[in-house]
């Protein structure tokens, strides 16, 4: 039901969450606190604006999604703007084919969207792609939302094995968070 939701927005409609706008908080990681550019991951990338953003200052980044019609349309966003990018349709839950380590993952949605059960496979999976020391920002709803969403507290004991909390960001507008997690060494 969810890969048919998600797939059919793409198709018919331009995602409201799709803003080609690069979230203020990316930024501030980027350019203000100067985070060293490495190797970059962002799970749930739609059209990509974030890998490119990216790649625009200096990582080395790829993007997963599991809609084909996001995939190919981040590909050719990424041409245009000359960012040398790598794109991968794929279940952000099963994402063996990914070499660590990354020194940056991305999440702007798509955790609080997954199944409850498909959950610790992705954090799994993150614990083995993000490198010691490697940061993990993501951006998750509330449970207060008008979807579905996750409770600070929730958030702080799925992410306690092999993550520190570094910085929680209330959202404004709609009921969110941003986190920000490292890994531990």
């Amino acid at each position: 039901m969810r890969r048919l939701f998600f797939t059919f927005t793409y198709w018919f409609t331009r995602p409201r969450w799709d803003t080609n706008i690069t979230p203020p908080e990316l930024v501030e990681l980027v350019e203000m606190q100067k985070l060293k550019p490495g190797r970059a991951l962002d799970l749930g990338c739609g059209t990509g604006t974030n890998v490119i953003y990216l790649v625009q200052h200096g990582w080395q980044a790829t993007g997963v999604d599991f809609v084909g019609k996001a995939v190919e349309a981040a590909k050719r966003k990424a041409k245009a703007a000359g960012a040398a990018a790598d794109f991968f349709q794929g279940d952000v839950t099963r994402l063996e084919f990914l070499k660590p380590p990354f020194d940056l993952i991305l999440d702007v949605g798509c955790f609080h969207s997954l199944p409850v059960e498909r959950r610790p496979a992705y954090i799994t999976g993150l614990r083995r792609l993000l490198g010691p020391g490697g940061l993990f920002l993501s951006y998750v709803f509330k449970p207060d939302a008008p979807v579905r969403g996750i409770g600070v507290d929730e958030m702080l004991s799925l992410f306690s094995d092999g993550f520190t909390s570094v910085k929680v960001e209330h959202g404004e507008g709609m009921p969110s968070a941003w986190y920000t997690f490292s890994a531990k060494t």
